[in-house]
């Protein structure tokens, strides 16, 4: 770790401050805050300051400001770049911050900057009610639902951040200010899909959803039917109810051997048109799994976290396609046929309904025609010789998938590295979001999404 140089002095000043809560940089509690989802980051920051509330952040922003430190805010600490960690510098810590207070009779949940989308679930449920949430149930709800937010209830109430109503945010000058359709409406604007790129979000109000009836389950298919469970997937999505959302890919079966995989969740009131709709499953193939039943978002978000569990070693790499096409079901093909680990896979995200209706000028969120997002995930345990063949996988899926690609990518899975990405993740959108983060950041105080070159903001 390279310290810098004035983080000691930091360091003194912060304890010196009434009322900053724990200040470590040895220790359990440190070890505890640079304890990450991706165990392959080794970032130690040279301070870790574990808030509480609002001004316990503002101090802490400011503190870093005033001795010129990198800053990091960490929530859950599921980014698997590492961006909630600076090497030396100072990390503000959320996850003590994990209140979520739930209002039945106006459908909001007021939902704490350090909270998960498991803690938000598990507070909205004894009112039948539930949330927007990506397919996790580690993620924390802020960062996901300010870059985007891509899940199971997509199809029917938009990605997470559709259903962000307003937020608390501590900026770089250290105020503490409300972002909602009134006020701060040009801050508000750049958060829903942004990213953490503006400022710490220490509590946001999101809206919840009444869902009576909630299917959902894991069906696997033998690998020698993939191209035809692909075909026949294709077919399926283009006429897709809003009332259904798909995930799918490809990943390690029971016996290693690679397999497809769908997972459908239906999320409608209509038993009949669900019987109808999700009949489908039994034209594919011949799973060897076919688990489909009425479902919780609770077990369906553990359930994920089981499968990707904190602590091993984790490579992204992102890319969407605006259909799954015979390439971009022989780039699949590939990844199973390729696959290095028992623990890797492809995943399919589908943008379409509610998610796609929002006119794409309406949130910085950079692409709402329908498209699907591929989340390519090599992950290994810690001391896996074979680390640089699983990393070497990913790049070259995502090689592969390139020319069905459409520009940019998911900014929340986009790595620091993907320049020609990051340049286009924001569509027509890039402009303005610049010159916001030049408005309410003009130091670049934040880092937590790739932005595209700030220079454009000038």
């Amino acid at each position: 770790m390279t310290t810098h140089p004035q983080i000691g002095r930091l360091t003194d000043a912060l304890l010196r401050t009434i009322p900053v809560g724990p200040v470590v940089s040895t220790g359990g509690q440190y070890e505890a805050g640079r304890h990450i989802w991706n165990g392959a980051v080794s970032a130690r920051p040279g301070v870790i300051v574990r808030c509480a509330d609002p001004a316990e952040v503002a101090t802490a922003v400011l503190a870093a400001r005033a001795f010129d430190v990198p800053l990091t805010v960490r929530g859950a600490g599921h980014d698997w770049a590492g961006r909630a960690l600076s090497d030396g510098g100072l990390t503000i810590d959320l996850s003590g911050l994990r209140r979520v207070s739930v209002d039945p009779e106006t459908r909001v949940a007021e939902v704490a900057g350090g909270a998960t989308a498991a803690d938000l679930v598990a507070a909205a449920e004894p009112f039948g009610l539930t949330a927007a949430t990506g397919t996790a149930g580690s993620v924390g709800m802020a960062g996901l639902t300010l870059g985007g937010g891509y899940g199971p209830l997509s199809g029917r109430f938009g990605l997470a951040l559709d259903n962000l109503l307003s937020a608390e945010v501590v900026l770089a000058d250290g105020s503490v200010v409300t972002a909602d359709a009134e006020q701060e409406p040009e801050l508000f604007w750049a958060l829903r899909g942004g990213g953490g790129n503006f400022g710490v979000v220490t509590s946001m109000r999101v809206r919840l959803h009444a869902v009576p009836t909630l299917l959902s389950g894991m069906v696997l298919y033998p690998w020698e039917q993939a191209g035809s469970v692909l075909a026949g997937l294709a077919d399926m999505l283009e006429g897709s109810p809003d009332e259904l959302t798909v995930q799918s890919g490809v990943l390690p079966g029971p016996d290693g051997k690679p397999v497809v995989f769908l997972s459908p969740t239906w999320s409608g009131d209509d038993e009949e048109a669900m019987e109808q709709t999700l009949a489908w499953l039994d034209d594919l193939g011949t799973p060897l799994v076919s688990e489909v039943a009425p479902a919780t978002m609770p077990a369906m978000l553990a359930a994920i976290d089981a499968q990707f569990p904190f602590g091993r070693h984790v490579e992204i790499r992102t890319r969407s396609v605006p259909s799954l096409t015979s390439g971009v079901r022989d780039v699949l093909s590939l990844a199973g046929s390729t696959l290095t680990s028992p623990s890797s896979a492809v995943s399919v995200h589908s943008l379409h309904g509610a998610a796609s209706r929002v006119p794409v000028r309406n949130t910085a969120f950079g692409n709402r025609d329908p498209h699907l997002m591929i989340e390519i995930i090599a992950q290994w345990e810690p001391g896996d010789p074979r680390a640089q063949e699983h990393r070497a996988w990913a790049d070259d899926l995502a090689d592969a998938f390139e020319p069905e690609a459409l520009p940019g990518g998911y900014p929340n899975l986009l790595g620091p590295d993907a320049a020609a990405q990051i340049a286009h993740a924001y569509g027509p959108n890039t402009e303005r979001l610049l010159t916001a983060k030049h408005r309410y950041d003009p130091y670049d105080t934040f880092k937590a999404t790739p932005l595209p070159d700030l220079s454009r903001a000038r």
